[in-house]
């Protein structure tokens, strides 16, 4: 076999090189560059049966003969001369091709399917290496995964890769119950500390962190005990405990920095390995109330230091992320409630203080990036759907107001044109509107005009920009704000609410706020290839029937921008757009003007 006589030889001379105490390391260096060129070829032939999903007998005698080579290069790599050789990039990249190789023949070979189905290749292995189940082979690849967490502290391109590696094996239905039976494993779960993984005292790595506890997070919740959970989550409590014992006076050295900052990458981790109600109840008892007052402390202390804050703020919008319906508590419980209290403090305590700090140079990472986490912790809790909002102003608690209070103050504090050109804020502040528009109206409209105005004004942008989904969500506050004045203004008698009288305030000060947003609307469909025609439709319907004089105006303007010998064609397209459509905002009446609308385009478009 070709490859297998290449790589014999080199092979051969690796693992003579281990033996030596001193070697040239250019030697080594050129040795170990055609190892991983030749562990890179294999990891290509073993993917053949990963893409096609089959292979022939003769073929998986040949996988073995390939990946035995692989796996005896893997017990020469970490020994002897070698294992002192981690700095070195060539031993790096050689490392990077076996876990590509690993990635490979996991997918090919790993697993019950793969067992059943590849009893030649491991007959072959069995006697080439003495692997004859993919057990055995797993624990190769678990044990490869350890000494590279163990070996590499400064690496972050090794890490990141063998913890990609990690997090597919113990993500893996299979694969993630296989893990557990293997007693490197068990090490990990119990020994996650620096002592045994430096790199987890590197703060370069430290984003490495919150992968690396993701899937700790997997396989201690894949064991369903109470008492696991809490015995494996004992070093973050250490961290706790230290963090609650620190004075004031020193909370803002270097040492507290950094293990609030490890901290918070690897409780975001554990949360987002939480996908059931009952890991999340896990976690949230573990937490609640007894450690949430330090994360609290944590950014009143540090809100002027994004290096503390940004990882800080990410945990708790994966906290009180409601993915699966995980945030499910009981009817009785107050949870829901207790949660939004302390994301109200948290985003009062950031914002407070962000607004009051100068602006530096580079005012994304010290301003803006903090600002739209918070909108999406925010966003994310108010469309939970696990807090009972009412209950807030019913018992004259000032939770929700105050935290709507300081987030509405931190958008306005961010220039429109800043807001448009950094895409995660434009996501997170259109999102955040949506949300406002469809659960928290009222809020919007008690509003002073000015900012009302901003605000609606920010939503026609919005629906004018490039990316769909911003614009599907601008439209669904502008359709949520025009069926709130049809319903409480248009169709009803005299305003009677503070909201409905506010809102007749608003467009009295401004009459064409809403025609504006119509002609907005209807020349995006009929003048641009837009695929969120849907969406679109939704609030053209709400405007059309606000008044009679909008629509009057809408034909008036697009007629007029029209060829004059056009304007008896395009008067029948208005005409028809309304045909069997009633003063009544209901699914049926709207799916109905949908219809006419796709017409309307058509017919239009037709010269």
């Amino acid at each position: 076999m070709y490859i297998v006589n290449i790589m014999e030889p080199i092979l051969q001379m690796y693992m003579d090189s281990a033996q030596i105490q001193t070697s040239d390391n250019v030697d080594l260096a050129q040795l170990e560059a055609k190892l991983a060129w030749v562990v890179h070829i294999i990891a290509a032939i073993l993917k053949v049966k990963e893409c096609t999903g089959c292979s022939a007998d003769s073929q998986e005698v040949i996988d073995a003969e390939l990946s035995a080579r692989v796996l005896r290069l893997i017990n020469i790599a970490d020994s002897g001369l070698h294992s002192q050789r981690y700095f070195d990039l060539s031993k790096q990249r050689l490392d990077r091709a076996i876990l590509i190789f690993f990635q490979h023949f996991r997918k090919s070979y790993v697993g019950d399917q793969a067992m059943h189905s590849s009893k030649q290749l491991y007959a072959r292995l069995s006697e080439l290496v003495g692997i004859h189940d993919h057990l055995l082979l797993l624990n190769v690849i678990v044990q490869k995964i350890a000494t590279n967490l163990k070996c590499y502290t400064e690496c972050s391109e090794v890490i990141d890769h063998t913890l990609s590696l990690f997090l597919e094996l113990a993500s893996g239905y299979m694969t993630g119950k296989l893990l557990l039976k293997l007693d490197t494993i068990k090490f990990i779960i119990g020994h996650h500390t620096r002592e045994h993984f430096p790199f987890l005292g590197e703060y370069k790595c430290s984003r490495s962190r919150t992968t690396f506890y993701y899937t700790i997070g997997w396989l201690i919740f894949a064991e369903e005990s109470p008492a696991k959970f809490k015995s494996s989550l004992d070093p973050l409590l250490q961290v706790f405990i230290s963090l609650e014992s620190t004075p004031d006076a020193v909370f803002r050295t270097d040492e507290v920095k950094y293990a609030l900052i490890g901290l918070m990458r690897d409780l975001r981790g554990i949360a987002m390995a939480t996908n059931s109600r009952r890991t999340y109840g896990l976690l949230f008892d573990w937490l609640y109330p007894a450690h949430m007052p330090i994360i609290l402390k944590g950014i009143s202390y540090w809100a002027d230091t994004p290096e503390v804050t940004t990882p800080l703020l990410k945990f708790m919008a994966e906290f009180v992320l409601n993915k699966a319906q995980r945030l499910t508590f009981d009817s009785s419980s107050p949870n829901g409630i207790l949660l939004f209290r302390e994301v109200s403090k948290l985003l009062i305590a950031y914002g407070s203080q962000i607004l009051s700090l100068p602006n530096l140079a580079d005012i994304y990472a010290f301003k803006y990036k903090g600002i739209w986490i918070c909108l999406t912790i925010l966003s994310r809790a108010l469309a939970g759907n696990y807090v009972n909002f009412g209950v807030f102003e019913l018992y004259g608690d000032r939770a929700l107001a105050d935290a709507l209070d300081i987030a509405l103050k931190m958008t306005l504090s961010i220039p429109l044109a800043d807001i448009l050109a950094y895409r995660k804020l434009t996501r997170a502040y259109f999102a955040f509107l949506e949300i406002l528009f469809n659960s928290h109206i009222v809020f919007i409209l008690n509003l002073n005009t000015n900012t009302f105005m901003h605000i609606v004004g920010s939503l026609e942008s919005g629906l004018k920009g490039l990316d769909t989904n911003i614009s599907s969500q601008c439209a669904s506050a502008v359709d949520n704000l025009a069926a709130f004045y049809f319903n409480n203004i248009t169709t009803g008698e005299a305003p009677t609410s503070a909201a409905s009288i506010n809102l007749a305030r608003h467009i009295s000060e401004c009459p064409t706020l809403f025609t504006e947003i119509l002609k907005t609307l209807f020349e995006i469909v009929l003048f641009e290839d837009c695929s969120n025609q849907w969406s679109l439709s939704r609030p053209m319907l709400s405007l059309i029937l606000i008044g009679d004089q909008i629509y009057s105006d809408l034909k008036a303007h697009i007629l007029a921008s029209q060829p004059a010998d056009q304007h008896p064609r395009i008067s029948l397209c208005f005409d028809k757009l309304m045909a069997d459509v009633t003063r009544s905002l209901d699914s049926k009446n709207r799916d109905k003007f949908t219809q006419n609308l796709n017409i309307f385009r058509h017919d239009f478009r037709v010269k």
